[in-house]
C-alpha cells in the first residue's frame, strides 16, 4: 500500500507505449531501406579509391596500424578503421559497403527521433522522417566514403543524448541519490562518443557549442556555471580542429590560388552558403554533385547582403526568443553553427570545385527540419486536426514525395559515367566532371569523346596540369604526335619540373626519331623522379629509368641502356610491380643480346 498513490496526489502519467515507439522506429527503418534501395546496385565513385579501394591501409602493404599513425588515414581514422574491419569480411564488393552506409543512416534517424523527442520537440517523428527521407541526404548516405557523415553522425547524436541524459539525472528530484556513477557515467559516454564522433568527421567540432545550445533549450536560460561543464567537449575539440586545418592545408594541400580568398570575399561566401543550403532543403532540385562556382566580388556592398541577412535574421530571432519563435531560432541557431565549420571561413580541399556541397548539411539541416515537422504538427494541432486522419494523411503524402525523389537521386551515384553526365546536365561549367569523364571515355576507347572532353576541361582550366597530359596520352593513341608532343611542351611550360612529362615528351620523342631529345628529356626525367623521392615523396622513377633505357637503346648506347635498365628492374621489384618487372625482364635480355653480353 505505500507505493499507492493518496487521493490527492495525481498519479504519473502514463508513459509511451513501448509497443507503439518501437514500431515507428521500425517504420522509419523500413522506409529508409525502401528509398534507398537503388544503391544496392550502386559501385564505386570518385574518391572512393583514395578512401578505400586503392588505399594501401585498406588493401596494401601499410595496414591497420598505419590508419593511426600515418598521413595516409587523412583525418578519419575511426571510418578508415571501419573500412579495414569491413575489407577483412568482405573484401571489395561495393554492395556491403552501401548496406552499412544506408543502415547507418537510417540508425542516425531513430537516434534523431530519439534525441528530438528528449528535447521535447513536438512532431518528433515527423521531424526525423523529414531528415531521413529527404533527398539532399542521398549525397551522404549513396556515397560509400560518406560513411564519414553517417558514422560521425550515429556518435554526434548519442554525445547528445547522454549529455542529456546527465542533465536530466541532474535535475531530478532525487539528484541527491542519483548523482554518483549513474551521472558520472552519462557524462563519460557523452564525452566517449563526441571523441568518436570527431575521429570520424572533423566537422562534428561544433559539437560542444550544440551541446550549450541545448542546455539553454532545455533550462530556458543560459548560465556561466554551465561552462566548466562544457570545457572538455571545447578541448577535444579544438584540438581536432587545429589538426584539421593543419591537415587540409598541407596534407590536403588545400592552399594556392584556388584557396586565396581574401576574408571579404569569405564572408560572401558563407552568407550565400546559408541560404543556399536552406533553399535546397526547401526545394530540393536540382540537387547536383558539383554545384557551380560563385561570384566572390567583394567591391559590390549588395554582396554582402546575404550575410547582412543572416545576421539580423539570428538576432531578430534571438530577441523574440522568449515567445512563439523560440523553437525558430534554436532551429536556425542550430542549423548556422553546425554549418560554421564549411563557410568558407576555413580552406576545404572541395572549395576547389564549389563552395557548396550536399553532403556538407549531413548535420545542420537536422535543425529546420525538425522544425518543419513540429511546424506541421503544431498547426495542425492549432486548427484542431492533430487526431484523426488529417495528420498521417499530410505527413504520409509528404514522405511518400520526398521518399520518391530520393529513390530518383539514387540513381545519380549509379556509377562514375552516370555521375559526371548528370553533374554536367547541371552544371556544364563542372570542370572535374569534365576530366573524369574524360579518364572513363578514354579507358572505354572511346577516344575521339574524351578528347572533346580533355578539350573543354582546359577551356574551364587551361593551366591544369592532369588536362594537358591527359590530352596529349590520348592524342598519342590515336597517333597524333606532333599534337601530343605540343600538349607536353605546354605542360612543362607550366611545370618544368614535372618528372612523368619530361618522360612523356621524352617516349613521344622516340616515336619521332628524336633520339637525342628523347634522350635528354629522359635523363631530366630520371633526375627529377629521383629528386622527388629524396623529399619523401614516393615517386617511383622505375618508369623514368624504363623510358631512358629504350632512349640509350635506340641510339646504340647499348652500355647504358643495360644500367639503366638494370635500375628500373631493381626499382621495379623494390614496389612489388611484377608487371612492369617482366616486361624490363625481357626488354633488359633484349639488350644485352644487342650488345653481345649474355644475359
Amino acid at each position: 500500500m505505500a507505493d499507492t498513490p493518496s487521493p490527492s496526489t495525481p498519479a504519473p502519467a502514463p508513459g509511451p507505449d513501448p509497443t507503439r515507439l518501437f514500431l515507428a522506429g521500425l517504420l522509419l527503418v523500413a522506409a529508409v531501406c525502401v528509398a534507398y534501395m537503388r544503391v544496392w546496385h550502386a559501385g564505386y565513385i570518385w574518391d572512393d579509391d583514395d578512401h578505400l579501394t586503392n588505399n594501401p591501409c585498406i588493401i596494401g602493404p601499410l595496414g591497420f596500424s598505419a590508419i593511426w599513425t600515418s598521413s595516409k588515414a587523412v583525418y578519419y581514422p575511426l571510418v578508415l578503421t571501419t573500412f579495414w574491419v569491413e575489407h577483412l569480411f568482405w573484401g571489395l564488393n561495393p554492395l556491403p559497403y552501401h548496406l552499412v552506409n544506408v543502415a547507418m543512416h537510417a540508425a542516425d534517424s531513430v537516434l534523431l527521433w530519439i534525441t528530438l523527442r528528449r528535447l521535447k520537440v513536438q512532431g518528433a517523428w515527423l521531424g526525423a522522417a523529414l531528415w531521413a527521407l529527404h533527398p539532399v541526404q542521398v549525397e551522404s548516405a549513396a556515397w560509400i566514403t560518406e560513411l564519414k557523415n553517417t558514422q560521425s553522425c550515429f556518435f554526434y547524436l548519442l554525445a547528445i543524448l547522454f549529455f542529456l541524459k546527465w542533465l536530466a539525472i541532474a535535475e531530478a528530484p532525487d539528484a541527491g541519490h542519483t548523482e554518483g556513477f549513474p551521472r558520472t557515467r552519462a557524462y563519460s559516454l557523452a564525452l566517449l562518443f563526441a571523441t568518436l564522433a570527431i575521429l570520424s568527421k572533423s566537422s562534428t567540432v561544433m559539437l560542444p557549442v550544440v551541446l550549450g545550445l541545448c542546455w539553454w533549450w532545455m533550462d530556458g536560460r543560459w548560465r556561466m556555471r554551465n561552462l566548466p561543464w562544457l570545457a572538455p567537449f571545447f578541448m577535444i575539440s579544438a584540438g581536432a580542429s587545429l589538426w584539421t586545418i593543419w591537415e587540409q592545408k598541407y596534407a590536403n594541400h588545400a592552399l594556392g590560388a584556388e584557396w586565396s580568398q581574401t576574408t571579404a570575399q569569405r564572408a560572401v561566401v558563407a552568407g550565400k552558403d546559408v541560404w543556399f543550403y536552406l533553399g535546397k532543403l526547401a526545394w530540393p532540385h536540382p540537387l547536383t554533385f558539383i554545384y557551380p562556382v560563385w561570384n566572390t566580388d567583394a567591391s559590390r556592398a549588395t554582396a554582402y547582403l546575404p550575410l547582412a541577412g543572416v545576421i539580423v535574421a539570428l538576432l531578430l530571432l534571438w530577441l523574440a526568443r522568449k515567445g512563439p519563435m523560440r523553437p525558430v531560432f534554436f532551429a536556425m541557431a542550430y542549423f548556422v553553427i553546425s554549418l560554421f565549420p564549411v563557410l568558407s571561413f576555413f580552406n576545404v580541399y572541395f572549395f576547389r570545385y564549389s563552395f557548396v556541397g550536399d553532403h556538407f548539411q549531413y548535420l545542420a539541416s537536422m535543425g529546420p527540419l525538425a522544425l518543419a515537422g513540429a511546424a506541421i504538427v503544431a498547426g495542425l494541432r492549432r486548427a484542431g486536426l492533430e487526431k484523426g486522419p488529417v495528420l498521417p494523411a499530410v505527413s504520409g503524402a509528404l514522405l511518400v514525395v520526398l521518399g520518391m525523389l530520393t529513390w530518383l537521386q539514387c540513381g545519380v551515384y549509379y556509377n562514375l559515367e552516370t555521375l559526371w553526365r548528370r553533374t554536367l546536365a547541371d552544371n556544364p561549367n563542372a570542370w572535374i566532371a569534365h576530366f573524369n569523364l574524360g579518364i572513363i571515355l578514354m579507358r572505354q576507347g572511346h577516344l575521339d569523346d574524351a578528347v572533346a572532353e580533355y578539350h573543354e576541361h582546359l577551356r574551364l582550366q587551361p593551366d591544369s596540369e592532369e588536362g594537358h597530359g591527359n590530352l596529349a596520352n590520348v592524342l598519342l593513341m590515336q597517333g597524333h604526335i606532333d599534337a601530343a608532343i605540343a600538349e607536353y611542351r605546354t605542360l612543362l611550360q607550366i611545370d618544368p619540373d614535372s618528372a612523368e612529362a619530361n618522360g612523356n615528351l621524352a617516349a613521344a620523342m622516340l616515336d619521332q626519331g628524336h633520339v637525342d631529345q628523347a634522350i635528354g628529356y629522359a635523363q631530366k626525367a630520371v633526375e627529377l623522379a629521383r629528386h622527388t623521392d629524396d623529399t619523401g615523396q614516393g615517386h617511383n622513377d622505375a618508369a623514368m629509368l624504363r623510358i631512358l633505357a629504350m632512349a640509350y637503346a635506340r641510339g646504340g648506347r647499348y652500355t647504358e641502356a643495360i644500367e639503366a635498365a638494370q635500375m628500373a628492374l631493381q626499382r621495379a621489384e623494390s614496389q612489388s610491380n611484377s608487371t612492369l618487372a617482366g616486361a624490363l625482364t625481357q626488354e633488359l635480355a633484349g639488350y644485352q643480346a644487342a650488345s653481345g653480353k649474355k644475359p
